[in-house]
């Protein structure tokens, strides 16, 4: 189901007191944003919320608006949840939701009380970088690329037929958090995870840069090709380890260049994109991605593993 709550947020700029409005806008779609604010900025019981807010009701939205004004992102929505429903083979209902954010991630994907959402930050694809807002000035057309990217999480994460170590981690509590599961599930499932998103976005999504599937800048994509070899052998240690330190050193930006030292080198942020994408590929291309979605992670390393023996 799409949920756009694009219109309550323009009431919210709108009203006399917007401060008090997102407050009440908040509340209102409260099972919704909750876990947005939780997962992807700040606790929004947390000290530092209202400051927040207050950057995000004055800033201006003038390059959003015209974005809007040339964009039916509606339709665009409704279309990439056609596409996804098709290419995923969904056995299991899911929701869009096209809203503003804070600058933090520019999609994303929650489960709430067992429902799938995937939800995308429109502030991010104006076309247009904005300080103000943080957002990173992507073009509108990646909006289904990213779309496509969430929606794929929501059905491992939540499918019936899903053997995916996520999905029992994520079933158990009947949400999804960023934090915990980085630090029960080991890294070689959030390596497969991210890796079939991004063969997911390709499916759907199809004519983009290659590098825009992994969210990278063409620059470092090239330099993630050219470290391939250090960045496995790093990551192979760390395969069956749990830890959120893990996922952040190769799946987020951000983190400093000791945190992602390996030996002499330092890492590429979001390595693990093309490494999960690469660990993948052999099990999109055999059993197709709607079995490789639904897989655990051990079952489809067992079926590139012997590919690669029978290859040899």
């Amino acid at each position: 189901m799409l949920i756009n709550l694009l219109p309550d947020f323009f009431a919210v700029l709108d009203s006399t007191d917007p401060l008090a409005a997102y407050q009440r806008y908040l509340a209102s779609h409260r099972r919704l944003l909750d876990g947005y604010w939780n997962n992807y900025v700040i606790p929004p019981d947390g000290p530092h919320f209202l400051d927040i807010v207050r950057g995000v009701v004055s800033a201006d939205r003038s390059d959003l608006r015209s974005m809007l004004e040339r964009t039916d992102v509606v339709t665009l929505a409704r279309q990439v949840e056609e596409r996804c429903a098709r290419a995923f083979k969904a056995d299991v209902d899911f929701d869009i939701v096209l809203m503003v954010g804070v600058g933090g991630a520019n999609a994303g994907e929650l489960v709430v009380d067992h429902r799938g959402i995937a939800f995308v930050c429109l502030e991010h694809f104006t076309g247009v970088a904005n300080p103000e807002t943080f957002g990173l000035g992507l073009d509108p057309e990646l909006i289904p690329l990213w779309l496509a990217h969430e929606v794929a999480h929501v059905v491992r994460y939540t499918s019936p037929t899903s053997r995916a170590e996520m999905r029992g981690v994520v079933d158990d509590a009947g949400y999804y958090s960023y934090w915990d599961t980085a630090r029960v599930v080991p890294l070689r499932e959030l390596l497969v995870n991210e890796g079939l998103a991004v063969h997911a976005s390709q499916l759907v999504s199809p004519g983009h840069a290659v590098w825009e599937y992994f969210g990278y800048v063409r620059r470092q994509y090239a330099r993630v090709r050219e470290m391939e070899p250090v960045i496995n052998q790093a990551i192979e240690a760390d395969l069956d380890r749990s830890a959120l330190g893990l996922r952040l050193r190769y799946l987020s930006d951000g983190m400093s260049d000791d945190a992602r030292m390996s030996g002499r080198h330092v890492l590429p942020e979001r390595s693990g994109y093309y490494v999960g994408a690469r660990m993948v590929a052999g099990a999109v291309e055999r059993r197709g991605l709607p079995w490789a979605l639904r897989a655990s992670a051990s079952e489809i390393l067992a079926l590139a593993n012997g590919a690669a023996a029978s290859a040899s």
